[in-house]
């Protein structure tokens, strides 16, 4: 059986939105909104570079349907580069962009290979003796259990599966085509080629199940390198999985410990702990980070009270640090240090602290009471910078609302004593 190489991808989500940009200052929007088609780019260019025998998209190339034609007439033009490599290309549609969803297209180069949505299909490569099967979502939520409708392995060739799903569930992942990995056993396939879950993971080595992650982070729930993988086979026989980097900027939480430190100590410990974020960056991207302040102090109150004037300081550090080097937000989670103070909150006062965040009733009786508060306050409440708080008012997440809250509560009841 022929040796040979494919670049396994999924999740590139193609000129995702970046929703609530504005309310960062100072964040390179452009670089971030063009993101998605940079790292593509890349993409492209590594499996030619590369010279693979085909690539596999698991899924959700789109991130739902086109704002305008740029977006079809961008992936023509980026994948007939492909064609003209003699390089195929194998589609399979996922939840973003499911049958259903994408109601615009534009005709793509003869070497796209879409997978249908009404049964799983499979195409072979006769000279590599390849058989790929694999079946698009119809809809966006696809719930049925797709796999037990794949074909037999075919014979006398190496059989690769794609597969949009969660498998049996990944945090933060909706529970799409769900499926065991005894599912994806039973149909003696050579290597799953699978997609949805944006975080890299090898799942199972015999026979490969393989994640690659997304291709490009687009928040700070997506930190860390993100790529996709290149399959060496020799011998029908999977050899190597390599992941390769293809994103073009990053984004990470830096963590800054402010145990026993005073308020005016601030600027300091961010400085340090963004300098080492920054020699950390290997790949020299441009990073996007959220500074989180951690720790228990007896200065905690003050430091909440500042959280507005720490984003600024921050931004200021950074942009000292490097040109590269962005915030995305600064989050105050201290905790007051009560060893250090003779004051106690009353028991009863710091049951009723603890347990508002959980007790529904409690919760209810809050909202009501607080809602038109907010509401009247909208325009005289001091700036907000995240809008998180406000944002869970309004959608009446008031449980993220009473754990923000009683934090900042609990520190200054114990602070200002």
């Amino acid at each position: 059986m022929t040796d040979f190489r494919f670049l396994h991808a999924a999740d590139i989500h193609l000129d995702s939105p970046l929703h609530g940009l504005s309310r960062y200052e100072g964040l390179p929007k452009e670089e971030i909104r063009s993101a998605t088609r940079a790292a593509f780019d890349n993409l492209v260019q590594c499996a030619i570079d590369e010279a693979v025998d085909f690539v596999l998209i698991a899924g959700d190339l789109f991130d739902g349907e086109w704002r305008d034609m740029s977006t079809g007439l961008y992936f023509a033009r980026a994948i007939g580069r492909l064609d003209q490599a003699d390089i195929p290309v194998f589609l399979l549609a996922g939840n973003h962009d499911a049958e259903s969803v994408i109601t615009r297209s534009v005709p793509w180069p003869p070497n796209v290979r879409l997978f249908g949505t009404k049964r799983p299909e499979t195409h072979t490569l006769a000279n590599l003796r390849v058989a790929i099967h694999g079946q698009s979502f119809a809809t966006p939520a696809v719930t049925d259990n797709l796999v037990l409708s794949y074909p037999e392995a075919s014979t006398q060739h190496f059989n690769i599966g794609m597969l949009h799903t969660a498998l049996a569930g990944r945090q933060g992942h909706a529970a799409y085509a769900p499926c065991s990995l005894d599912d994806l056993k039973s149909k003696r396939y050579d290597y799953w080629a699978l997609g949805h879950v944006h975080e890299h993971e090898i799942v199972c080595e015999e026979p490969h199940v393989v994640f690659p992650g997304n291709t490009q982070g687009r928040t700070i729930r997506e930190t860390g390198p993100k790529g996709a993988v290149i399959v060496t086979v020799e011998d029908a026989q999977v050899t190597a999985v390599d992941r390769i980097e293809l994103d073009v900027l990053r984004w990470t939480v830096v963590e800054v410990d402010c145990t026993d430190a005073k308020v005016d100590a601030v600027p300091a410990l961010m400085r340090g702990a963004l300098l080492a974020a920054w020699q950390d960056n290997a790949a020299g991207l441009p990073l996007v980070a959220r500074v989180t302040l951690t720790g228990r102090t007896s200065d905690a109150g003050a430091m909440h009270d500042r959280g507005g004037s720490f984003r600024d300081d921050a931004r200021a550090v950074a942009a000292s640090i490097s040109p590269d080097l962005f915030i995305e937000k600064v989050k105050v989670v201290v905790a007051h240090d009560s060893q250090t103070q003779d004051f106690v909150i009353r028991d009863d006062l710091a049951a009723l602290i603890a347990r508002a965040p959980t007790d529904p009733v409690l919760a209810e009786l809050l909202a009501h009471d607080l809602g038109p508060f907010l509401l009247a306050a909208q325009t005289s409440l001091g700036s907000d910078e995240d809008g998180e708080l406000r944002n869970a008012a309004a959608t009446g997440e008031w449980g993220s609302v009473l754990r923000t809250a009683t934090l900042a509560l609990s520190s200054r009841l114990t602070s200002e004593a």
